[in-house]
């Protein structure tokens, strides 16, 4: 019995056709056998029972960490603003000790009275770095999406099949343990004497305020820009083991002009920005990396002052 009855449309006056049976042999067409042959029926809660599902076709959805709000464009107009600040930061700090720059003759004395200015020399790379922050903070505000840091990867550490959060000690004393690994890994690496980070230890005011941006400024910064910002965007487009390999890459190329481009050094700077990658990939958060980055700096700041005995002893190797 069906919801609608066809013999009810019929008018009063004309009865229902007769069907004879059909005789085998008899030449007539051949019921159907399958759902698709059926004539359309009046009861629609049959058809759709007969009627195959279709197969819905989407795109899985992303990890949390990586669904951003900003897209190549934007990374096009953030590395502009970064070149074009580099500039203005280096002119303008140039334009205010204009005296006594005037008095150099070349390039290696510019680079040393730089390197005795803590203001200049530290001073630069901390405003350079709170430009970068705030021009994240304005641009991303704008765009849809989560509040500023939570969109930018900074959570808390979960566990990758959920449970109670990861205790955050836990990667800052593996950021220490990396450390003396890294130590141990370059002991016998000597790299040239007018290294720029070697010559800036020659100066002690210099050197401890660059151990103290170093501990810290550099990690929440350089966290956020390379693990909170770069990677997901990368992520996005190349997939995830590739843009570990990426960020780890410009992060060591980042720190490259500091070392001479001694490349032994470079590469193992890279070999610690692949884990500092691969750590917020596995935890999607960008906290996690940050305190691997302070553990890390922490303990290399540590060792360097004791070792030079506050920047008054330098080894005769420097």
């Amino acid at each position: 019995m069906s919801l609608l009855n066809e013999d009810s449309f019929l008018p009063p006056d004309q009865e229902p056709p007769s069907q004879s049976p059909m005789e085998p042999g008899s030449g007539a067409a051949k019921p159907p056998t399958t759902p698709a042959e059926l004539p359309l029926a009046g009861d629609p809660i049959s058809l759709a029972a007969t009627a195959p599902s279709p197969v819905p076709s989407y795109k899985p959805l992303l990890p949390e960490d990586l669904r951003i709000s900003w897209s190549w464009l934007h990374f096009a107009v953030f590395l502009s603003f970064i070149v074009v600040s580099f500039f203005i930061v280096q002119l303008s700090f140039a334009v205010y000790y204009a005296g006594p720059l005037s008095h150099l003759s070349n390039k290696k004395d510019f680079e040393r009275f730089a390197l005795s200015k803590p203001g200049f020399a530290v001073g630069s790379m901390v405003l350079l770095y709170a430009l970068v922050l705030l021009f994240l903070y304005v641009s991303l505000s704008v765009l849809p999406g989560l509040p500023f840091w939570r969109t930018l990867g900074w959570r808390r550490i979960t566990r990758p099949n959920g449970g109670r959060p990861r205790s955050p000690w836990l990667f800052f004393f593996a950021g220490c343990g990396l450390s003396f690994a890294v130590l141990v890994a370059t002991y016998k690496l000597q790299p040239p004497e007018d290294v720029p980070i070697e010559e800036l230890f020659r100066y002690k005011n210099t050197a401890m305020l660059f151990m103290a941006m170093a501990v810290l400024v550099a990690p929440l910064v350089e966290e956020t820009v390379f693990r909170g910002y770069l990677y997901p965007l990368f992520a996005k487009s190349f997939g995830v083991a590739s843009s570990v390999i990426i960020t780890g890459v410009l992060f060591g190329l980042m720190h490259g002009a500091q070392l001479g481009w001694t490349w032994s050094l470079v590469f193992v700077l890279i070999t610690v920005g692949v884990i500092f990658t691969f750590v917020r990939a596995r935890t999607g958060s960008v906290f996690a990396s940050f305190l691997l980055h302070l553990g890390y700096n922490s303990v290399i700041a540590l060792i360097t002052i004791l070792g030079t005995q506050g920047f008054t002893k330098m080894t005769p190797t420097h």
